[in-house]
């Protein structure tokens, strides 16, 4: 039985286009169990084939959808469009985790996964193959979901959501965090159309369309609690791949798939400082240093010392991030709980500069609490930071995070009228007002931090002289328009 993971068409994103991790490690444990898998990524197949003439070229029996929040009306569309093609339909991913019921609610999904799904998803193909499901008498299987045989096991299935012969929806219990990570198949690396992705970072790098980018995730989870984290799948635990597993998964990138580049996804890799090191000593000492590497998501300020720069820099770790979020140490401390100060996101970038990486802040504009005064401080510390790639964004309430339950309980927002698909920090717009502080105010300070760290002269000087820049200036000059001052939308 033939399964198609797919990734729903988004126009969330910039023009970056990154391999989905979550698709390659279900994709991976399918074919560790036998199953033939095919991976369609809607970002990979823009301008080739659309998902319909994909299902119509080839109908498969079974079509796995992953969706974040702001794309779940994508997934729900695509949903549909696999139904009509007379596939049983699996969603899953990080929204569907949080909110199962809602999309056991559309006819055209058949079966909700929730949390870590590698598990999940190979029991439920045993399970179908004994018990395809059927759909009432009378209905065409196209416009109603599928029911299970209760006697068939469906029940037995941990982190599971589906329908029984009389149509009830049923929620298994949660599906326990898998603890041993080495005991996962690698991600299906090699089912990815690579040479359709783009590289990492096209905002310093320039873009090169035809990348051989590959992400890899050394960990899972965070054991820290800021209230717009949501981690409805990794859990607020952290659990560590050994060094040896990881580098196996590394030589594969490099040796055999010839990775050009390779993007480290961790929501927080370094939080064991010693095997952080151990991690790049083995790098250096398998010869894999060879190609450049980069900190996708933000490293823990507050987990590093002069060491680890070092090591990664001779690693082969070109870029680091950083989650900075605020230069207000109440905002820090009291609202966003982040368990670090100014002061470490000061020292942590001093280090890595002075250990030769690039660096990359991300900083977060209308957290409640937030006033003018503490949005200058944002702007006046990324300025002293200077790190080489900026990005400004609006904090945004995720379902299930605490930054919701806040904003529910203060009657500012409500999953009765809200619209999934603007839920994403890279917005161009304030998801809600603070006590003294309009959308309209927290945008115009957002736009402020562009125009200040931007259109300095040192920036100017070195956006100029960037070849990429004069090749897509149609599309820098959008950018600009829309972040510096408010003009068009950034797509």
């Amino acid at each position: 039985m033939k399964v198609l993971l797919a990734s729903p068409e988004s126009n969330v994103w910039n023009s970056r286009k990154h391999i989905h991790m979550g698709l390659g490690y279900l994709a991976g444990a399918l074919l560790s169990a036998g199953y033939e898998t095919e991976i369609w990524d809607a970002d990979a197949e823009a301008g080739y084939e659309t998902f319909e003439e994909r299902l119509t070229r080839e109908p498969v029996p079974v079509v796995g959808i992953s969706s974040p929040t702001p794309l779940i009306a994508n997934a729900w569309r695509a949903a549909a469009v696999a139904k009509q093609a007379g596939a049983i339909t699996i969603l899953g991913g990080p929204h569907l985790t949080l909110m199962p019921h809602e999309s056991m609610e559309k006819p055209q999904v058949d079966l909700v996964v929730r949390g870590e799904a590698e598990e999940t998803i190979v029991e439920i193909m045993h399970v179908l193959e004994r018990d395809p499901g059927r759909v009432p008498r009378g209905s065409s299987a196209s416009m109603q979901p599928r029911r299970f045989d209760p006697a068939a096991g469906w029940g037995n299935i941990a982190g599971l959501s589906w329908r029984d012969l009389d149509g009830e929806i049923h929620h298994n219990p949660d599906r326990p965090l898998t603890q041993d990570l080495d005991a996962i198949p690698f991600p299906a690396h090699h089912l990815f159309k690579i040479e359709r992705y783009t590289n990492l970072n096209p905002l310093t790098d320039g873009l090169d369309p035809h990348a051989r980018a590959y992400t890899i995730v050394t960990s899972r989870g965070c054991p820290y609690k800021c209230i717009y984290c949501s981690k409805p799948i990794t859990g607020h635990t952290w659990r560590a791949r050994s060094v040896e597993n990881v580098i196996a998964e590394w030589r594969w990138l490099v040796e055999d798939l010839r990775a050009t580049e390779i993007g480290m996804t961790d929501d927080v890799w370094n939080l064991d400082l010693k095997r952080a090191k151990a991690l790049c000593r083995a790098l250096i000492e398998n010869g894999l240093n060879r190609v450049p590497w980069i900190t996708i998501h933000g490293m823990k300020v507050n987990h590093t010392d002069p060491e680890l720069f070092r090591l990664m820099k001779a690693a082969g770790c070109k870029r680091v991030g950083f989650g900075f979020e605020s230069g207000d140490d109440r905002i820090l401390r009291q609202v966003i709980r982040k368990a670090q100060t100014v002061d470490m996101a000061r020292q942590a970038v001093r280090w890595a500069k002075e250990a030769g990486l690039e660096t990359m802040g991300f900083f977060i504009f209308g957290m409640p609490g937030e006033t003018e005064e503490t949005m200058e401080s944002t702007i006046r510390l990324a300025l002293e930071l200077d790190p080489d790639l900026a990005h400004f964004m609006f904090a945004t309430p995720y379902p299930g995070t605490e930054l919701w339950h806040m904003l529910e309980a203060q009657g500012k927002i409500s999953y009765h009228d809200v619209d999934w698909s603007q839920m994403a920090i890279q917005d161009d717009h304030a998801h809600f007002e603070v006590d003294g502080l309009s959308r309209a105010a927290i945008e115009r300070k957002w736009h402020e931090a562009h125009r200040r760290f931007y259109l300095r002269p040192h920036r100017i000087m070195r956006i100029v002289a960037r070849r990429d820049t004069w090749r897509r200036l149609p599309y820098y000059a959008r950018q600009a328009a829309a972040m510096l001052f408010g003009l068009g939308e950034r797509r």
